[in-house]
């Protein structure tokens, strides 16, 4: 009757080593460690900036217990483990100094940060302990306002000078283009002129919505900006952000975390980097000269590349805002090449300037901060318009990096940092040791109390409990989910909640007793029927967290994930797992006399 099938046990079996092992990486803990990333967009950390780092490591004679590349997306970063934070300081001037000789103008960021310190072979099966939130590890929290209502005006603005060209283009005459808030106003003498203009506009200006309105001296041709404030802001999160917890908060805020990052001036300077971009031709004669060389009169200089200035003329042929699509590819004869999309405006100037400048170099210029970096210096080949290709890179890799800032900058959305909050290490491990203690200190009071009151059912309880808790954790970091204090309290309450369902099952087993039942059938009996009241009880509490999920922000949300999780996790080691220990101890003995449940009362005559 209390007998698993092989198949449940092997179950168990798979689910206890999974959480072993998915769980084991959160006892390892962190070491203090020096990332370096790039500070602007045409510096790049490879493995050639890894080996120099090693070399000035050794020449300093400073030890570290781990130095690895590592590469997100296409932006690469180096990290270097220390044993204490004396070294990681000592590590982080010298590497500064050396990297950096410009104080003024650093190449590159070398930023404290803390990294775990989870042995290879569980990395290998990708087992990382979960990430600890700024309460609990410590680090940088910034709340920034983006001008997205300035982003739209300066489109809006670009999009009525287009407009200008090209009902001229079309010879279609009006009164005059106004811009009235988000609106572009095309003033008509008659409702047939306004509708001529609305259809040769909707094709060239998708991004508008054109309506025809009647006015006192003839008609207006309205045209509203269709992009809303999510597509700017997926727009304004490809900009160069390190490692940040990115969340949208309301329409027009984003929260950035940058947990294990203690310096708040080089954490705005991570995440204060908006990047605009310009095409203009280069000059002939020197389209790059020295550091040291007189650029020609009438030019604008802009570095290129470490020891030399990139030329240009004056005149922009277009911005970023023209770029629709950038990506890497190939050109005819293999070659890594970057294949950009304007749009029509953009596409209409290209050609007529292309078509007057074959055989003469043009430059792509990324602007941060107000300084320019030469991104590349190709020449025109031939004639071309909205579609085009830059060849001239090295690699696929720089390919690829080239198209990242060419999309980084095709929009500029001004930020402002209205809030900022750092939380130091000491304390974030002082709420990691006062949360985890109140663990233990529950667990044991509940496994104390159980073990007193229900005897051998309640040390098979207090089992479940512990795997429980392993499943949970294991889960957590499997999802890699943020933990925070809000989720150490809810983990609290899954404990509580884990055990009222086996208080429920040995509750029901002795009233089966009480009421002159075999042991073996009343073992039975109380897994069943107590499992629609588990259910029941578990349903109602998940839509709860569910809400909680849905509607929540912040910390309540990381309050809820771990909630939802422990429900689940609950209902396994309670019910199934639990069941699972009872019948491998209980199964075997086919004449039961009695169990061990604690004092069963019975009534009189019974």
């Amino acid at each position: 009757m209390n007998r698993y099938p092989l198949w449940k046990y092997l179950v168990i079996a798979v689910a206890l080593l999974i959480g072993f092992l998915y769980s084991l990486p959160n006892i390892f803990g962190e070491a203090p460690a020096v990332q370096i990333s790039s500070a602007k967009p045409t510096i790049k950390v490879d493995l050639a900036t890894q080996s120099r780092i090693e070399s000035i490591l050794s020449e300093g004679s400073i030890k570290n217990t781990g130095l690895f590349f590592e590469r997100t997306g296409n932006i690469g970063s180096i990290k270097i483990r220390f044993d204490n934070t004396d070294t990681q300081l000592k590590a982080r001037d010298l590497i500064n100094q050396k990297l950096n000789v410009d104080p003024k103008e650093p190449n590159f960021i070398v930023a404290l940060n803390l990294l775990s310190n989870t042995p290879h072979w569980l990395g290998s099966i990708n087992a990382l302990p979960m990430p600890l939130g700024l309460d609990l590890r410590g680090g940088v929290y910034f709340l920034l306002q983006v001008d997205m209502q300035g982003a739209v005006q300066k489109k809006l603005t670009s999009l009525a000078t287009d407009i200008r060209g090209q009902l001229r283009d079309k010879g279609l005459r009006h009164q005059g283009i106004e811009r009235t808030g988000d609106v572009i106003n095309i003033r008509f003498g008659s409702t047939a002129e306004a509708d001529v203009a609305r259809t040769a506009l909707i094709g060239p200006q998708a991004e508008l919505e054109w309506q025809v309105e009647k006015s006192a001296d003839g008609a207006k041709l309205v045209g509203r900006f269709k992009s809303n404030i999510v597509t700017l802001n997926k727009r304004v999160n490809e900009l160069a952000v390190k490692e940040p917890v990115i969340q949208q908060q309301g329409a027009e805020r984003i929260v950035v975390q940058l947990p294990g990052v203690q310096d708040t001036a080089r954490a705005k300077d991570i995440i204060g980097r908006t990047a605009t971009l310009e095409s203009r031709l280069a000059d002939p004669v020197a389209s790059s000269i020295g550091l040291n060389e007189t650029p020609p009169p009438g030019t604008d200089v802009f570095r290129f590349g470490e020891n030399r200035l990139g030329v240009f003329k004056k005149s922009v042929i277009f911005t970023g805002d023209r770029i629709t699509d950038a990506s890497a590819g190939f050109d005819q004869n293999q070659r890594p090449s970057v294949n950009i999309s304007l749009d029509a405006a953009g596409g209409r100037v290209m050609q007529e300037i292309t078509r007057e400048n074959i055989g003469k170099p043009m430059g792509m210029i990324l602007f941060e901060k107000g300084k320019g970096e030469v991104l590349t210096i190709a020449t025109i080949q031939g004639e071309f318009g909205s579609k085009f290709q830059i060849t001239g890179q090295p690699t696929t890799e720089s390919a690829n990096d080239l198209a990242l800032l060419l999309r980084a900058g095709s929009l500029a959305a001004p930020m402002e940092i209205i809030e900022e909050r750092t939380i130091g290490p000491s304390l974030g491990q002082e709420n990691i040791e006062k949360g985890f203690k109140s663990l233990i200190y529950g667990f044991a009071a509940i496994a104390l109390f159980m073990t007193a009151y229900y005897m051998l059912f309640g040390l098979f309880s207090v089992i479940a409990l512990a795997v429980n808790i392993v499943l949970l954790i294991s889960l957590l970091s499997m999802l890699q989910a943020t933990l925070t204090l809000p989720g150490i309290a809810a983990m609290a309450l899954a404990i509580g909640m884990a055990i009222d369902s086996n208080v429920l099952i040995n509750e029901r087993i002795r009233e089966e007793l009480r009421n002159g039942v075999a042991p073996h059938t009343a073992i039975a009996i109380g897994f069943d029927k107590a499992w629609a009241t588990i259910l029941d009880s578990n349903i109602t509490t998940l839509i709860a967290g569910l809400a909680l999920l849905a509607f929540g922000s912040g910390p309540v949300k990381g309050f809820a994930v771990v909630h939802c999780l422990g429900i689940l996790t609950s209902m396994f080691s309670a019910v199934f797992f639990a069941r699972g220990v009872v019948n491998f101890w209980y199964g075997r003995q086919k004449k039961l006399q009695a169990i061990s449940i604690g004092q069963v009362w019975r009534p009189e005559g019974k």
